[in-house]
């Protein structure tokens, strides 16, 4: 791995505030030497952020808007999350792609605006299984890092966080081996190598989010180019994620 190892739990639209902070107080205690990222639901932001104080828990959002303010009614911007103690927020998920028709130039719009409000973005590629099958992912992963990169500095590029996601491997019952995933993660070091500086490329945390759980977590993290999790269902359960969040290499 190039740095340190981070795990970032996207909860999606699960949890009641009472279930969430019942999750942090059964959490917190498992795990203190692992960056950890809680993505959860708009609604359990701030709550959350007073229950993960003095913790080595971090707080991120799944979605924001790029215009700091205005008529976009239900929507949130980079500003409101800031305010309320996010410090990361995921863009570009594959079900933001799929079920809202999100664009590599909207994306792009949105990494910028997280950026200008000093969030760290969880960058979300990844290829379907019909291109997988057509072997067309890494047509597909440079594609979406030229779209979503575009005008990305090397200064800016330190502070994102690349997550590829095969699609072909959430909640569908298949699994990337941990050679395929690697395939992927090294492909993309190599596009950040020929895009940005050395450094920026080495330095750049390149996490996977395909189906990670307990099982499969230290096959996964062993992998030289894989730098952590995005992980889905299995963070949903505390000793599940805490034995993810646990693995050492």
């Amino acid at each position: 791995m190039t740095t340190k190892s981070l795990i970032a739990a996207n909860w999606k639209m699960n949890k009641s505030v009472k279930e969430a902070v019942s999750f942090i107080e059964d959490f917190k205690n498992y795990v203190k030497d692992v960056e950890i990222v809680i993505c959860p639901s708009f609604t359990l932001l701030n709550k959350l952020n007073e229950s993960i104080k003095n913790t080595n828990i971090k707080l991120g959002a799944q979605n924001m808007h790029f215009e700091e303010k205005g008529a976009f009614t239900g929507e949130i911007s980079g500003l409101m999350l800031k305010d309320v103690g996010c410090e990361y927020v995921i863009l570009g998920h594959s079900e933001r792609r799929q079920y809202f028709n999100e664009t590599d130039e909207l994306i792009n719009k949105k990494i910028k605006a997280a950026l200008k409000n000093k969030l760290k973005p969880i960058l979300c590629i990844g290829e379907n299984l019909q291109q997988r099958n057509n072997n067309q992912t890494m047509g597909i992963i440079k594609k979406q890092i030229i779209g979503d990169l575009n005008n990305v500095s090397d200064r800016e590029i330190k502070n994102i966080i690349v997550a590829y996601e095969p699609i072909w491997a959430i909640g569908t019952g298949k699994n990337a081996t941990p050679e395929q995933a690697e395939e992927v993660h090294k492909f993309i070091r190599e596009l950040l190598s020929k895009k940005y500086n050395g450094n920026a490329a080495k330095n750049t945390r390149i996490i996977y989010g395909g189906s990670m759980k307990p099982e499969n977590a230290k096959e996964l993290l062993s992998m030289p180019d894989i730098d952590g999790g995005l992980v889905g269902g299995a963070s949903l359960d505390a000793k599940s994620f805490a034995k993810i969040c646990s693995v050492r290499i």
